[in-house]
């Protein structure tokens, strides 16, 4: 089935062992659809779960049971940090039905991701971007898990509302340099992007076709550094993933177009891209652990996890 899901440095490390996954599954598996959305991230907890509970999700049925037990070993992963909700969550669930498997994600980028697995140091590259030519050339399988949509986004004090293709490139290639050029009160746009080597930032300036052109104010290591500067700041503007969207922040429209995985879907909106798990070699040819993490990316479990972390699913 390889590829047929279509398709440095350290910054944090998780590891997720196999007791957190099973008291996580009450919580992630009985309840995917209700977990998260685009614009929220909730925190679950295990601390009111009671011990029947856990122990009634954790053996559905003994057939079920019979069937996650016979995969075995360690899945590493490295790469994306916008990829951290998606990759916990998968970790989580994962273990929770296969018990003898332990899955570990590092997030260093989506570069060092793909160095990473084209080393050998890693199993699964995580890259929030379309794997480059070079990187192919190289080994590298794209497996497209997951499409995400890149928000553009602003203080919510920001009069501004919506904002044409031609004005985005204007304002990140310093051509256009304050709100009131677009209809806004006279005030800087401080520019916010994220460092080289990201992908979220690689996948914007090339959906935009302003590779190396960009004049940023302020470039910004993660995901979270952005939000935090973008909404802090007074006429801030800045780009992160949809799923990670808040009430901190005002997400602009683009041609008209919100930031929906329903307008994404559709092609309606032009800034997104994909969620690639890579592999060195297609998935056929890694062990039997890391293949049974693709079936079940696959399937309407997975989906339903994909889906829980504010991601729009691969049909």
């Amino acid at each position: 089935m390889g590829g047929t899901i279509r398709g440095g440095e350290i910054m944090k490390r998780t590891t997720l062992t196999k007791s957190m996954a099973v008291a996580m599954t009450a919580a992630m598996v009985v309840g995917l659809t209700a977990c998260g959305s685009a614009k929220e991230e909730k925190q679950i907890t295990t601390q009111n779960i009671q011990p029947e509970q856990v122990a009634a999700e954790a053996s559905v049925t003994d057939n079920a049971l019979e069937a996650t037990t016979d995969v075995s070993g360690t899945i590493t992963m490295a790469g994306s940090t916008s990829m951290e909700k998606l990759a916990n969550a998968v970790a989580e669930s994962f273990m929770a039905k296969y018990p003898n498997v332990t899955v570990t994600a590092e997030f260093t980028g989506s570069s060092a991701g793909i160095e990473s697995v084209l080393a050998g140091s890693v199993n699964i590259g995580n890259a929030s971007r379309a794997l480059k030519d070079s990187e192919k050339e190289s080994g590298a399988v794209e497996n497209i898990v997951a499409i995400d949509g890149i928000a553009v986004v602003t203080d919510s004090a920001n009069a501004v509302a919506d904002l044409t293709k031609e004005q985005l490139v204007s304002i990140y290639t310093g051509q256009t340099t304050n709100w009131s050029e677009l209809g806004g009160v006279d005030s800087a746009i401080v520019v916010v992007g994220r460092e080289a080597g990201s992908g979220t930032r690689g996948a914007f300036e090339e959906l935009l076709e302003i590779e190396d052109q960009c004049t940023y104010a302020n470039e910004l290591d993660s995901t979270g550094a952005v939000m935090a500067k973008v909404s802090s700041t007074p006429g801030a503007i800045g780009y992160v993933s949809l799923d990670v969207i808040d009430e901190t922040v005002k997400a602009f429209s683009l041609e008209g177009v919100e930031a929906t995985a329903e307008n994404i879907k559709a092609g309606n909106y032009f800034l997104s891209r994909p969620f690639v798990m890579a592999t060195k070699g297609e998935i056929a040819e890694q062990d039997a652990a890391v293949q049974e993490l693709f079936n079940y990316l696959s399937s309407e479990e997975g989906k339903e996890v994909i889906k829980a972390v504010g991601l729009i699913t691969v049909d």
